[in-house]
């Protein structure tokens, strides 16, 4: 064997080797991993969701369909309305119902509420969350334990108070109870997120010479807005869900709200049950909620995670 000979060998050994040892960093250095292969568990949890999501949506699925019906098609089990009418809509707003009016209602009694409880749980979670106090834990627990009421409870109570106060057939006859449920909502979640705010930053903005309230408003309160945006909103659908009060409080057409108005929709003769106008209505009240959700979903989301994060 010649000199040559064994240079040619020793460099076709050196190549098979730098393919070799090279083959896995290359396919690393393209950067185009294999994709993990999907298991029978990943289609599994897909599989989950997707009924989740139609287990849910069901309801108003159904409800939009209906409501697109005629009245003489409302029974029928379609997926779809054949044919599509807006009959329903136009005899909900025909005036005879006085669902317009019912709408600016509930909107009227569940903004006031929302303002009312937002004002009240900013100030009360900032002292709980910040102030040192005695029986700190035992207030936050009560105001939690009020909310644990359920509303038919204190329908008897609050109609005779009323009464006495000439209160029935006004807004603040649903507003103020209302807000019993909707404070301590308010409290717990802001309460909450404050927790997780340091206390640095209001330290170093009065030794920049802001007295408690200046660091309150100018610092603390800002930091706060994605978690009162989320309480807003959460109180918001409360009220504008509210029925058992309203219902009990209210007698005048003119006061009442829209679920309430609703439930008391009337067919054209005494035993006819209006379903295709019920449908109709409950379309027109979930809508706004949904939409506004929609919009708002990533600052909820924010809100209700940012007390974890920070």
């Amino acid at each position: 064997m010649t000199i040559s000979d064994l240079r040619n060998a020793a460099t076709n050994s050196g190549a098979t080797g730098a393919t070799d040892s090279g083959a896995p960093g290359a396919s690393t250095a393209v950067g185009r991993p294999e994709k993990p292969k999907r298991t029978w568990r990943s289609y599994s949890v897909y599989l989950g969701l997707a009924l989740i999501f139609a287990y849910c949506l069901a309801p108003f699925y159904w409800m939009l369909v209906s409501s697109l019906r005629r009245t003489a098609d409302i029974f029928d089990n379609t997926l779809l309305p054949a044919p599509f009418s807006l009959e329903n809509y136009a005899k909900v707003f025909d005036g005879s119902t006085m669902f317009g009016q019912a709408l600016l209602n509930s909107l009227v009694v569940a903004g006031t509420t929302t303002v009312f409880a937002l004002l009240l749980g900013v100030f009360a979670a900032y002292a709980i969350s910040r102030l040192n106090f005695r029986f700190k834990s035992v207030i936050l627990g009560v105001i939690i334990a009020t909310s644990m009421f359920p509303g038919i409870s204190v329908v008897v109570p609050l109609l005779r108070l009323f009464t006495d106060l000439g209160w029935i057939n006004t807004y603040q006859a649903m507003i103020v109870p209302s807000l019993s449920f909707a404070i301590p909502l308010a409290v717990w979640n802001l309460t909450t997120f404050m927790k997780a705010l340091p206390f640095d930053l209001e330290e170093a903005a009065m030794i920049d010479g802001c007295t408690k309230w200046q660091a309150f408003r100018r610092v603390l309160l800002p930091l706060a807005a994605p978690g009162v945006f989320t309480t807003a909103i959460l109180t918001f659908i409360h009220s504008w869900n509210e029925f058992i009060i309203a219902l009990s409080m209210i007698n005048d057409p003119k006061i009442q709200t829209a679920t309430v108005a609703i439930s008391k929709f009337t067919g054209a003769t005494e035993f006819q049950a209006p379903f295709g106008e019920q449908m109709a209505a409950g379309v027109i009240v979930t809508v706004p909620l949904v939409i506004m959700v929609l919009i708002f979903q990533r600052r909820i989301v924010e809100g209700l995670t940012a007390g974890a994060s920070k």
